[in-house]
């Protein structure tokens, strides 16, 4: 029996001795002290062998498993160390080299315009709603008493999917879904991306963000729209901005009126930002038309409304001084800093 422990112990020390990486050790630890090592093989037998002497080779089995146990925790420990020698040795750290700065992201100047002007107009009552980018010509064109042929549409016609479907022009189509849907009293704002085939200046983009209004209900008239949008530009910009409403044409409003503001750049002077005029065009804004109402089912004899289109970008422009709109979709780091 002392010649078969020592022959179990000095070939696991052998093995323990050789092992280069851990599962090596672990395949001897079950091999020899498992349920069906070796050794506990040996200790299943102890009832073989007499009584006087099982002391004695129950005192060598347990010194022949410690003896392995030790050289496993060493082995293991060893391993260990070598291989974070060797990690470290490949993963070194120049503690010279610049760190790595992690930025953060904030919100974009249109996204703040945006949420400063829903805060004002949810103050005064408003719902916020949004409708679908690509749109039916029915909805964009059609219920907003621009038929087709209509010369409005020179000046909006846009990017056409099928003859039936475009990319919308105005957030004027989801005023229609909602006056189709729902019965005044309606007081809403629409934003989101619209579409339009205008050159690339400093206040032009093809793609650009507007947010529409309206307010249908009994009673309503044009002074009830001058004061929402006084009080909406003085909550924006400050109780000293200056508004300047200008006789307009839009087929879905009647009266209309498009609004300036006086141009922050040269105090209504005349600079290139404002083309030397002193204002800058806002937006367009009437009483809604009383056809429109009647597409949607609204009679006209009871009801009536106003609505306007603000374009987002001009807002985030005369809020921070921007005097180019392009800043606003270049991405430039240093332009964008600024709104952290």
């Amino acid at each position: 029996m002392r010649d078969k422990l020592e022959a179990i112990k000095a070939e696991a020390l052998a093995k323990i001795e050789s092992a280069e990486v851990v599962s090596t050790l672990n395949d001897v630890k079950v091999a020899i002290l498992g349920k069906k090592g070796e050794l506990t093989q040996v200790l299943k037998s102890m009832k073989d062998v007499a009584p006087e002497d099982r002391p004695k080779v129950g005192q060598m089995v347990n010194e022949a498993r410690q003896a392995i146990e030790t050289a496993l925790d060493e082995k293991t420990k060893a391993i260990n160390r070598a291989l974070r020698a060797e990690k470290m040795k490949r993963e070194t750290i120049d503690v010279t080299l610049p760190g790595v700065k992690k930025l953060t992201g904030h919100r974009h100047p249109n996204q703040i315009a945006l949420e400063d002007l829903e805060r004002v107009f949810i103050g005064m009552g408003y719902e916020i709603v949004e409708g679908p980018e690509v749109e039916y010509d029915k909805y964009n064109f059609e219920l907003l008493n621009i038929p087709a042929n209509h010369p409005a549409k020179d000046e909006q016609d846009t990017f056409y999917i099928t003859d039936e479907i475009l990319l919308r022009t105005q957030t004027s189509s989801v005023q229609i879904r909602t006056m189709l849907k729902n019965k005044p009293p309606i007081a809403i704002i629409s934003p989101g991306r619209v579409y339009r085939p205008d050159a690339v200046d400093g206040t032009h983009s093809p793609i650009f963000h507007q947010c529409e209004g309206l307010v249908i209900d009994k009673n309503i008239t044009f002074g009830d729209l001058k004061g929402t949008l006084e009080t909406f530009a003085k909550r924006l910009y400050g109780d000293d901005v200056k508004l300047r409403f200008r006789p307009h044409h839009f087929p879905y409003t009647e009266p209309s009126a498009e609004v300036d503001l006086q141009c922050f750049k040269c105090g209504g002077k005349g600079c290139p930002l404002c083309k030397g005029e002193g204002w800058i065009e806002m937006l367009g804004s009437g009483i809604v038309h009383p056809q429109v109402l009647i597409n949607c089912g609204i009679d006209p004899e009871e009801y009536s409304g106003f609505a306007f289109g603000i374009g987002l970008e001009r807002i985030a422009m005369m809020r921070y001084n921007i005097d180019d709109m392009r800043l606003l979709y270049e991405n430039d780091q240093r332009f964008l800093a600024q709104f952290r």
